[in-house]
C-alpha cells in the first residue's frame, strides 16, 4: 500500500523503514533490519497489521538518515541509497559498538553527515532537523534496573521537509515535550511500545501536533512491537487528526 499525502509518496516497509518521495527527492528514514528489505521478515503470529517483505534494493535515494546503533544496517543502507547519496546519521552511531556485522558509516561509498541534537543541514534540496529521542529512566520504557532503552543522547528523531511538505519521524523514543514544539504535516510515530511510546502515548501526542496526517510505524515488526493498529487509528481519528495505516 502506498500512501499519498500533499505531494509526498510514503511507503512503509516494516520496523522503521520510511521511504518518502516527492517530484524532486528520495528520502529514506532508518532502512533495514529484521528482513523488512531482504524478503525474509515473517510474523511472529500470525494476522499482524505490517507490510509484506520484499526483495528490495532500489538504489534511489538521494538522502537516507539514520537516528541511532539499533537501526543502522549498512547493508540496508546500500540497498536504499543512490550513488551520490547522503547518509544523514546521529553523531553516536558507533559500528564498534554494534554487535551485529555492519560497516563503519564512513566506510560506505556515500557522503556522510554526522548531526546533533537542534542541528539543521540542507541536503538534495531536503531540510533535515535532528530532535531529541530516548526514554525517561523514570518511564514505563526501560529496562528492570531502569536503565533506558535509548538514553539521552544515543539516538535522534528527524524532521525533514521536502517538496514543501514536512514530515516528522520522532526515532526511538518516548513522548518528550519537546516534540510538542514540532509543526509536521505528516507524523509517523512509533506505535510499538516495550521500547518506545506505545499507542496511546503516540495518540496523545498527534492531538496536540495536530498534523494534516498521521501514519504509525515502528510495530509489530516482532513479537515486543505487536500492537492493536487499528485502535491506535480509531483513537487518533477520534481525536479529529486524520490517520491512515500502510499494511498489507
Amino acid at each position: 500500500m502506498t500512501i499519498r499525502h500533499e505531494g509526498l509518496v510514503a511507503d512503509w516497509f516494516g520496523y522503521a523503514t520510511l521511504r518518502l518521495e516527492s517530484t524532486d527527492s528520495v528520502v529514506y528514514l532508518d532502512p533495514g533490519r529484521y528482513g523488512v528489505l531482504t524478503g525474509e521478515w515473517r510474523p511472529d503470529s500470525s494476522d499482524v497489521g505490517h507490510p509484506d517483505p520484499v526483495d528490495y534494493d532500489a538504489r534511489d535515494g538521494d538522502v537516507v538518515c539514520v537516528t541511532h546503533d539499533h537501526h543502522y544496517d549498512s547493508d540496508a543502507v546500500r540497498r536504499v541509497a543512490g550513488e551520490d547519496a547522503t547518509v544523514v546519521a546521529f553523531e553516536a552511531v558507533d559500528a564498534d559498538a554494534i554487535s551485529r556485522d555492519v560497516d563503519p558509516l564512513e566506510d560506505l561509498p556515500y557522503d556522510v553527515e554526522r548531526v546533533g541534537y537542534g542541528d539543521t543541514v540542507t541536503v538534495a534540496g531536503v531540510e533535515v532537523t535532528v530532535t531529541e529521542a530516548y526514554n525517561d529512566p523514570d518511564g514505563p520504557h526501560t529496562r528492570d534496573d531502569r536503565t533506558p532503552f535509548h538514553p539521552d543522547g544515543f539516538g535522534c528523531g528527524f524532521h525533514v521537509e521536502l517538496g514543501g511538505t514536512t514530515a516528522f519521524w520522532p526515532g526511538d523514543s518516548d513522548a518528550l515535550d519537546s516534540h510538542e514544539a514540532v509543526d509536521c504535516s505528516l507524523f509517523c510515530p512509533p506505535i510499538g511500545g516495550s521500547f518506545t511510546m506505545d499507542r496511546h502515548e503516540a495518540a496523545v501526542l498527534a492531538a496536540t501536533l495536530e498534523p494534516d496526517l498521521v501514519l504509525p510505524i515502528h510495530y509489530n515488526t516482532f513479537d515486543a512491537l505487536e500492537t492493536e493498529s487499528g485502535a491506535f487509528a480509531a483513537d487518533v481519528a477520534s481525536r479529529g487528526v486524520p490517520v491512515v495505516l500502510d499494511e498489507s
